[in-house]
C-alpha cells in the first residue's frame, strides 16, 4: 500500500510561484509513474502534469504547460511540481498520485494511490 503526503499548498498572489511537494511511502518508488491533479470547487478533477516511472518523459496539461515543471527526487521517493506565474484559474485542490501507469498518464483512472491534497489559493 502506497501512502501520498503532499505539502506545499497556500495563498499567494497572481504571478508568484509555488512548489509543491509530495512525500511516497509503503512501496517501490520507482515501480509507480507519479501524477498532480488539481480539482475546483465545482469542477471535475483535472490532469496537471506526470512523470514515468523512469523520469524519462514529462507531460503537462496544456493550461500550465510552460509555468509547470513536474521533477522527481529517488533517493527521498518524493515528487515535486514547481508551479511558476500563478493565476487565480490556478485556484484548487492539488493532489497526487501514484500508478503502475505507463500510458494514458492523463487519465484518473489510470493510478491507484492518492494522496488527501493540498490547498492552492491564487489572488488577484
Amino acid at each position: 500500500q502506497v501512502r501520498l503526503v503532499e505539502s506545499g499548498g497556500g495563498l499567494v498572489q497572481a504571478g508568484d510561484s509555488l512548489r509543491l511537494s509530495c512525500a511516497a511511502s509503503g512501496g517501490t518508488f520507482s515501480n509507480y509513474a507519479m501524477g498532480w491533479f488539481r480539482q475546483a470547487p465545482g469542477k471535475e478533477r483535472e490532469f496537471v502534469a506526470a512523470i514515468r516511472w523512469n523520469g524519462g518523459n514529462t507531460f503537462y496539461g496544456d493550461s500550465v504547460k510552460g509555468r509547470f515543471t513536474i521533477s522527481r527526487d529517488y533517493a527521498k521517493s518524493m515528487v515535486h511540481l514547481q508551479m511558476n506565474n500563478l493565476s487565480p484559474e490556478d485556484t484548487a485542490v492539488y493532489y497526487c498520485a501514484a500508478g503502475r501507469v505507463l500510458f494514458q498518464l492523463r487519465d484518473t483512472s489510470k493510478y491507484n494511490y492518492w494522496g488527501q491534497g493540498t490547498q492552492v489559493t491564487v489572488s488577484s
